[in-house]
This record gives structure tokens, sequence and C-alpha cells, in this order.
């Protein structure tokens, strides 16, 4: 994350946002599973494009905070060690978490961690160009194309990617594709924030409540699924 003396507030505000969208995504599909309320509250056209967009939203700001971090490798680790607790626990709950956005923005940390050196050789104003290019292709990639394997491995390996497997199940399930080239456009722009080349109401502009959530996304994403699950059954038990 930004070191806090530069933290620059819209980003956390970003952040904060889309987590607050998230989690009440996440309570609406639990009223679904277990109030039987009616699906549409979980998924429709429009819900189902605005959370495309926080959640892109998201990772993008991911990217940008990549590039205020000398320790990406070690970030991510942490962040993939938490997934895989997540998986342990979803797991034994019988509500499997194999690949949810947690495995994602771990992978994608220490991914970018490793090869930061590489993105950093393409030209600045054309790796815009090159990364939105790659979300387009990748979108109408796993539109077009259907690849398959007996192989488990294969198998999963092409689900993480993009292309779900029948048998795969994953409750959050967000996949590299296109979201690896999201967060590298974040990357891209981070780089031009570090060095205060955006417009000046950008670094000065102060939000109520959403920076302060977005301090602390992690914590809250971790939690907010257990608490959610409580008082949701806390209504079962209620109704």
């Amino acid at each position: 994350m930004e070191e806090k003396k530069k933290r620059i507030e819209i980003i956390d505000a970003l952040r904060g946002l889309s987590v607050t969208l998230m989690v009440i995504h996440h309570a609406f599909y639990d009223f679904v599973v277990f109030l039987d309320a009616p699906r549409w509250i979980y998924t429709n056209p429009v819900f189902d494009v605005l959370q495309a967009i926080f959640i892109g939203v998201f990772i993008c700001v991911s990217g940008v905070s990549s590039r205020f971090s000398k320790g990406n490798v070690e970030r991510g680790a942490i962040v993939i060690v938490i997934a895989v607790i997540i998986t342990y626990v979803t797991v034994r709950m019988e509500m499997p978490i194999y690949f949810g956005i947690l495995h994602l923005l771990g992978f994608l940390m220490i991914f970018y961690g490793l090869t930061q050196k590489l993105w950093n050789k393409i030209p600045r104003k054309t790796a815009p160009f090159i990364y939105i290019t790659l979300v387009i292709a990748s979108v109408l990639a796993r539109i077009h194309l259907s690849p398959e394997s007996d192989n488990l491995v294969i198998r999963d390996l092409l689900s993480v990617f993009g292309w779900h497997q029948q048998g795969f199940v994953s409750f959050d399930y967000q996949v590299i594709l296109p979201w690896i080239f999201v967060f590298l456009f974040g990357t891209w722009a981070g780089g031009y924030i570090r060095e205060g080349k955006f417009p000046s109401w950008f670094y000065e502009m102060k939000v109520p409540f959403f920076p302060l959530v977005g301090r602390h996304a992690l914590v809250i994403y971790v939690l907010h699924q257990p608490v959610l699950y409580g008082l949701t059954m806390g209504l079962v038990y209620l109704m």
C-alpha cells in the first residue's frame, strides 16, 4: 500500500467504495441462498455490469498501489496465505472458495513483483493501449473459445484463467483473464500518480467514510462474510 505520508485519499476512497459494494453484493447472495429472497436482487443485467465495474476498479486500484510498494512479492504472499486459509475454512463449510478475489490479488501482486522490470520496458505512451487491447482480446477469447482437458491440473488452470470447467466450483470466483491486464493498467497509471503528474485536485480531494474503509480493505474483506453469514443465520432463526 501507499506509504502513510504519501497516502492519496481518493485512491483509498475508490478501494473502500469497491469493497463496500462487494460486501453488499455478498449480502444479497446470502439473502437469496438462505432467506429465499428473489434471485434478481443478486444477479440481473444491471447488477452484473455494476459488479464487473466495481471489481475492475478494485483490481485497477490494487495495481496503482503496487507502484507505491517495494515489497509486492511479500505482500502477495501474505494475501495468498490468507486466501488459502479462507479456502480451508470454506471447504469445511461446504461453500468452497478455490479462486476468489484474494487468490487473484495475491497472484497478481507476486506476478507483478517478479516481472515489474519487464513491464517497465514498454513505452509509457503505448502501454495503456496495449493493456486495453489485451483486456478486450481476453474477453473475446473467453466468449468464443472453449478449451477443455481431461487432465485435472490443466482443467484447474483453465478454470482460474477464465475458462470454467465442469466440476470446478468456487463460491467466490475471479479469474486471471482479463483482470491481469486491468491490474497492469493500474500499475501504468500508478507510475504517473506517484510522480505527481495527475491534476492537483486528485491529490487534495477529501472524501468521507470510504477512505477509512479502503485503508482496512483486507481486514474487512476477510471478516465480512463470516459476519454476514452469522447475521443471516440469526435472521433465519428468528423467522
